[in-house]
This record gives structure tokens, C-alpha cells and sequence, in this order.
């Protein structure tokens, strides 16, 4: 009978499980994660080939795991999730009769956009309010952004819109469309998926999970978790924080290695979690699509945002810069258009000044890129098309234009970010470089190591999988558990330097 007896320690521990920790969310990366889903992964192959049961499942267990990143925002992910759904239902019943929908496309839009206006420049409109009536007059508290926001109203969004314009049918069951919004790889950083590709996954009888598709996921989550855990962390932690904060002094060089060694944190830390994301997915089954393309060989700015963050720089094409009349209304709204969809590309990251000069800035320079394309006999807008020489030349430029743009992310103020700039061409002082190796010497060579996975060729990665495929199940669980050895290790030696990545509140 002592056996079924739970002393207060035992009860203690239970509630930690179930409760939030708002100072300790987790993230895919986290020790409770993983032993969570290998949890989860048991009770999965119960229920995979069973529809309905399979969706329920996953469903709750993707309603926890983000209460478990974001607490009580879970009901938000509810309100949005069953307001589009019966607001889809009756567009799609509006579109079988051959009646207007635009009245609840419009419906929608409009609820959506409040909810990301809100926790996005909720805290703008209460200043510009103060301002113009007084201070004090409005007061929002503070206001605490759920994690992956974004990504779910984007997602639900381009629902409504797909059913407007006949491209998908609506889902069959709520439950199938709690699950499209929650589904628990992708909810909290992306990538965002094609509901004509994922809707069919969710909906159909069985699940094959074939030896490739676990030798693939295997790669990706490992991959992943050293780039996401290890990498970006330690990069982050060692050498971002400490520069930004003086510690290594005000010279020039150190804030040019700092902006270099910002870009592959950037990388590791949002492709890291995509990897984690879409390995975890097709080992449950589900394909999600590629979010990162080696971006740092792109030549052309064009050809960046078709390889950084995949998923949504498609969703904005489709959405809003088509929505927009793309190319179809003359160069001028061409331009204007393109400018205009980087510029709520950055107000979706982060809304201060900085950030909206950057968007407009890329925005600008996709306009240029195309203005040259059609001026300029012979010009390629990929790097593919391009002679060798030209196509190292101009990823060389484009590499240091982007590395050049960063302080406009990582700083808050523009103060900041002509600080940096005010290091690096008044006090570079490059003799400081040598004490900077002593300092910060390992993090510089995770700043090599990532950027030497980046630039690695693209069949050495097919290389690599198919190693790993052909090394069975003990070759892959031994991988596993020497990957999240190496990431508790560097846990433990960061320790105290929690707090979310980059991405987290987007």
C-alpha cells in the first residue's frame, strides 16, 4: 500500500509538470521537453492510425506544451482557433451558394489584426495617446507578448484567405482545426505551412513513417539542437552580451566582430529551432516545409529572402504583396508594394525604430534589385545564373551589406545603433582583436564553426543524413543521446544565463 502513497515532495513534483513557470518557459531545447515527448512518443504509436483519437491526442498535448511556453495565452490560441473555424465554415457555405464572403473575410482580418496590433504596438498607441491627451490618461500595464503569436494568427489567416479564394476546402472538424493551428513543432517559431499541403496530413487514415524519414529526422534534430542549444547560446552568452555591454572595451574591432559573429547566431538560433521543429514533425509523421536555404550564399537580395525564413517570406508574397497587386500595377506600385511588405515584415518582429528602418531599407533594396534587373542587360537575379567570379563578388557584397544592417536589429534605440557605427569608423583600434581571442576565444571558434556549417556544400548534408539513415536504430539513439549530452553540458556552463531565444515573443 506505500506504493500508491505521495508524500508532499512527490506532489510538489507533479504540480511543477502541470504548472506554468513564467522565469523557466520551455522550449524544444529544454530537458522537460525532451523527456515529455519520448512520453508523448509512447502513447503516439497507440493512437497514430487511428484518426480521431490521433487528433485529440495531439491536439492536447500541443494545448499543453504551449501552456507550458506561454501559460494562460493558450485561451488566445482557443479564441483563435474557434472564431476562424466557425467563421470559415460559414465562408465556405457563403462560397457553395455562390454569395459574397467579403463581409466575413473582412470579419476576421479585422480580429486578427486587433490581437497582433495589441501585442505588437499596444504599448506605442498607449505613449501616442499619453502624448496627445496626457500622460496617464491611458494605461495598459505591461503587456506581455505570447509566444508565437505571429505565426498562429498568420496561420489562421491565410485559412480564412485560402477559403475565400476557392484554393482549399474548409476542414471537416474543429478538432482538425485546433490542430492546425496548435500543432506543437511548429507553433511556437514556425515554419508556417500551406494549408492545401498540411490539411490533407491532418486528415487523412494513416500515418507511414518510413526508415529515411526517421534518418532525416534524426539528422535535423541533432543538427538542430547543437545549432539552437549550443551554438547560438554560447555565441550569444560569451561574446554578444559581454560586447554590447563594454566588457570587452569600445573599440571598433570588437563591434565588428560582434556584428559578424550576430549574424550566425541569428541563423543558428531561428534555423536551429526549425530543424528541431520539422525533424520532430516527420518522425511523428507530418512534413513541414524547409524554412532555411543557406542564406549567407545568397548574391542578390532577392535571392536572401527567398532562402531566410522561407515560410514567411512566401506567406507575405502571397498574402500581402500579391493582396497589394504584386507587379501588376506599374513599376512605381511595384516598388511601393515591395517596400511596404518588408516594412510589415519588420513591424512583425519588433516594432521600434531601428527595426522599421531596416524593413524599409530591404525594402528599398529588393525595389533597387528588381529597378536593375530590368535596366541592366544581362543581370541575374540568382546567384546560380551568375558567372563564378561575379557570383562571389556579389555574395561577398550582399554578405557584408547584411552584416552591416544588424545593429539596426540587436539595438533598441537608434542612439545604439550609431553608437556601433561611431565604434567601428572613429575607434577601431584593430590591435584589440588579440586581447578580444583571449576573452572570448571560444565562442569565436563556435563563430567558425557555425559559419563553416552554413557554407557546408549541399550534398555533404545528403551525405550526412544518409549516414545517419543507414546507421540503424542504435547509430541514431547513440546520436541522440551524445547530442543532448553535448547540449546539457553547455546548459550547465551557461547556467544562469537563461531567457528565450531571439525569436520567442514573435
Amino acid at each position: 500500500m506505500d506504493f500508491f502513497k505521495f508524500d508532499g515532495e512527490v506532489w510538489q513534483r507533479l504540480l511543477t509538470l502541470l504548472n506554468y513557470d513564467s522565469a523557466s518557459p520551455m522550449t524544444l531545447a529544454s530537458g522537460f521537453f525532451l523527456f515529455a515527448f519520448m512520453v508523448f512518443g509512447i502513447g503516439y504509436m497507440a493512437v497514430r492510425n487511428r484518426r480521431m483519437a490521433r487528433t485529440i491526442y495531439v491536439s492536447l498535448i500541443s494545448l499543453y506544451f504551449y501552456y507550458k511556453i506561454s501559460g494562460l495565452f493558450v485561451l488566445l490560441l482557443l479564441f483563435v482557433a474557434t472564431s476562424d473555424y466557425l467563421i470559415g465554415q460559414r465562408i465556405a457555405k457563403r462560397r457553395d451558394e455562390g454569395k459574397r464572403t467579403r463581409g466575413w473575410v473582412t470579419l476576421s482580418m479585422i480580429i486578427n489584426i486587433l490581437i497582433l496590433s495589441y501585442f505588437k504596438i499596444g504599448g506605442l498607441f498607449e505613449e501616442a495617446l499619453n502624448n496627445l491627451f496626457g500622460n496617464g490618461t491611458i494605461n495598459l500595464g505591461e503587456i506581455l507578448v505570447p509566444a508565437g503569436v505571429s505565426f498562429f494568427v498568420f496561420q489562421s489567416m491565410s485559412y480564412i484567405i485560402d477559403l475565400s479564394r476557392g484554393v482549399i476546402n474548409p476542414v471537416k472538424r474543429y478538432l482538425d482545426y485546433l490542430f492546425l493551428l496548435s500543432f506543437f513543432p511548429k507553433v511556437f517559431l514556425g515554419p508556417l505551412v500551406r494549408n492545401k499541403e498540411f490539411i490533407p496530413q491532418i486528415e487523412r487514415e494513416n500515418i507511414i513513417v518510413t526508415r529515411d524519414d526517421i534518418g532525416r529526422s534524426v539528422a535535423l534534430v541533432s543538427s538542430g539542437l547543437i545549432k539552437y542549444a549550443v551554438i547560438s547560446k554560447a555565441i550569444d552568452t560569451l561574446l554578444l552580451i559581454p560586447a554590447v555591454s563594454g566588457d570587452f572595451g569600445d573599440s571598433g574591432v570588437v563591434m565588428l566582430v560582434a556584428l559578424y559573429a550576430f549574424g550566425i547566431r541569428l541563423y543558428c538560433d531561428f534555423s536551429g529551432y526549425s530543424d528541431i521543429a520539422i525533424g520532430i514533425a516527420l518522425a511523428l509523421g507530418y512534413k513541414l516545409p524547409d524554412n532555411f536555404d543557406a542564406p549567407f550564399k545568397s548574391a542578390t537580395i532577392t535571392e536572401f529572402w527567398r532562402r531566410w525564413h522561407i515560410s514567411l517570406s512566401s506567406w507575405l508574397r502571397d498574402y500581402l504583396y500579391i493582396s497589394l497587386g504584386g507587379n501588376r500595377k506599374g513599376r512605381f506600385r511595384t516598388y511601393m508594394n515591395l517596400t511596404i511588405t518588408m516594412f510589415v515584415c519588420a513591424m512583425w518582429h519588433k516594432v521600434n525604430l531601428p527595426y522599421v528602418v531596416w524593413g524599409m531599407l530591404q525594402g528599398v533594396g529588393l525595389a533597387l534589385h528588381k529597378l536593375w534587373l530590368e535596366k541592366v542587360s544581362g543581370s541575374k537575379a540568382l546567384g546560380k545564373d551568375m558567372k563564378r567570379g561575379w557570383r562571389i563578388a556579389a555574395t561577398l557584397f550582399l554578405f557584408n551589406f547584411m552584416t552591416f544592417t544588424w545593429p539596426m536589429i540587436c539595438m533598441d534605440t537608434w542612439e545604439g545603433v550609431v553608437d556601433i557605427y561611431t565604434k567601428i569608423f572613429t575607434n577601431f583600434a584593430a590591435g584589440d582583436f588579440i586581447a578580444l581571442t583571449h576573452k572570448a576565444g571560444f565562442a569565436l571558434v563556435l563563430v567558425v564553426i557555425g559559419y563553416a556549417m552554413h557554407f557546408m556544400p549541399k550534398r555533404f548534408n545528403g551525405i550526412l543524413t544518409g549516414w545517419v539513415t543507414r546507421s540503424g536504430f542504435v547509430g541514431q539513439l547513440l546520436l541522440l543521446v551524445v547530442t543532448i549530452w553535448i547540449v546539457m553540458q553547455a546548459q550547465m556552463m551557461l547556467a544562469g544565463d537563461g531567457g528565450l531565444p531571439v525569436y520567442a515573443a514573435f
